[in-house]
């Protein structure tokens, strides 16, 4: 017998006892259900909590968050990473607003067409919100798939997603397609884990798993290896006057694309100021930090610079304590500088 045949059952049985209590699952709304997917890409559950919350109270409906203001809503989402989802969860809601007349739509299809979702996301608020019988297939549900059924097939190609989705949908229970894709999601994060040894003695599937009985958990699910990312050394100017720092608006796209910083360069940044116009009184060293993106890695080292004049560069902005803590959303890969900023901004 196919073992994935034999999930259904027991895997609900044990989502009975073993499901989280998350904020999204106690009203299944779609609207609520693709804010928190949304937020979730990439990002654990625990980090996801408190922004969420947040979230909702400043844009409890769709309308609302169409209508918000581009810097309120990035200031909102500051720190979960990945602002294109931000932006385009506003553009999807833009999308329902206009398409849909501010109705979320039901249809697998025109869920899978608003802006920013894809084949996950679009089947777990199918089968979630509408109980419609679509696999909800992310890094989660492939890495159980792939052990339950011994399968040594890549899941980052296009056809092995597509050989695990058609697997799921063959075995997904018609009656319960929502708590299906919701307890794989849960089996994956708190189970048969993705770092680490899964802990198959706590598993529904450990009588039939393939790869629990032959010793191949630690082998698949099977993933070409990682790229090493590229390295940047780069000079952070902490430029301050009169109680305010500097910042200035990255461009609309690229990395960290349309969001506030404080003006680098890569190393050795020598004439930067001078390039921008910038008098400088003095100059100090401010600290220093890391932050590793997707695809490569700032090295950052800052200097502290009392600015002479008050004239800056055209798309910087002079931000005093209270823009620079409440409306300037700025990266979390400048966290490290927070406290000097922060010091002279008081």
């Amino acid at each position: 017998m196919d073992p994935l045949s034999q999930l259904p059952i027991p895997l609900l049985s044990w989502y009975r006892d073993n499901a989280r209590d998350l904020p999204w699952r106690r009203e299944p709304d779609p609207y609520r259900i693709w804010v928190s997917e949304i937020m979730l890409q990439q990002t654990r559950v625990a980090a996801v909590l408190g922004y969420y919350a947040r979230f909702m109270d400043a844009f409890p409906t769709v309308a609302d968050l169409a209508a918000a203001p581009e810097d309120q809503l990035m200031k909102l989402w500051q720190g979960l990473g990945y602002y294109s989802r931000a932006r385009n969860l506003q553009k999807a809601a833009r999308q329902i607003m206009e398409d849909h007349r501010g109705v979320f739509p039901a249809d697998y299809a025109a869920i899978r067409a608003l802006a920013g979702v894809g084949d996950y996301t679009a089947g777990a608020i199918a089968s979630i919100a509408f109980g419609q019988p679509v696999p909800a297939v992310d890094g989660n549900l492939l890495r159980v798939t792939a052990r339950i059924l011994g399968d040594g097939t890549d899941i980052t190609t296009a056809k092995g997603k597509k050989h695990f989705t058609e697997a799921l949908q063959a075995v997904m229970p018609l009656d319960a397609p929502g708590k299906f894709n919701q307890a794989m999601m849960d089996l994956g994060a708190t189970v048969c884990l993705p770092n680490g040894a899964p802990l198959c003695d706590r598993c529904p599937a450990k009588a039939f798993c393939l790869a629990c009985q032959a010793g191949r958990t630690g082998e698949l699910p099977v993933r070409p290896a990682k790229k090493p990312r590229r390295a940047e050394d780069r000079v952070v100017f902490l430029i301050f006057r009169a109680g305010q720092v500097a910042l200035r608006k990255r461009p609309d796209r690229g990395l960290l694309a349309g969001l506030w910083e404080y003006p680098n360069d890569l190393a050795p940044a020598e004439g930067f100021l001078a390039e921008h116009g910038i008098q400088a009184d003095c100059l100090s060293f401010g600290g220093a930090g890391t932050h590793i993106f997707t695809h490569v890695e700032w090295h950052m080292t800052a200097r502290v610079v009392s600015a002479a004049g008050s004239e800056l560069p055209e798309g910087w902005v002079w931000a005093g304590r209270d823009a620079w803590s409440e409306t300037y959303a700025i990266p979390s890969a400048f966290a490290p500088f927070r406290d000097i900023v922060e010091e002279h901004l008081r």
